[in-house]
């Protein structure tokens, strides 16, 4: 069974900077597609950035240029490097990775707050 653990997440002020790590552990098998999910209070989840095992990445438009989204294939461990936050980046933010074969299975951390001060 696999296992994602997020830290990283924390209170900043406007156009300061966060990072977040996400940890795959339990079964040995190398992950597919891992990202970022976010879900603010109220709204909908919104997919924030994807990256393959080749590095290929994906982003939200409302994030890029501002986050950049990266993975170690040796530890199946994800990060997301925050910059230039904004108050409307506040939400509560879930790592996500792909079974390498069951593409339609998909394993979720618990999610981390982050909170950004005007």
């Amino acid at each position: 069974q696999v296992q994602l653990v997020e830290s990283g997440g924390g209170l900043v002020q406007a156009g300061g900077s966060l990072s977040l790590s996400c940890a795959a552990s339990g079964s040995t098998f190398s992950l597919g597609v891992m990202g970022w999910y976010r879900q603010a209070p109220g709204k909908q989840r919104e997919l924030v950035a994807t990256i393959t095992r080749g590095g290929n990445t994906n982003y939200a438009g409302a994030v890029k240029g501002r986050f950049t989204i990266s993975r170690d294939n040796t530890k199946n461990t994800v990060y997301l490097q925050m910059n230039s936050l904004k108050t409307e980046d506040t939400a509560v933010y879930f790592c996500y990775a792909e079974h390498p074969l069951v593409r339609t299975l998909v394993y979720w951390g618990q999610g981390t707050q982050v909170t950004v001060s005007s």
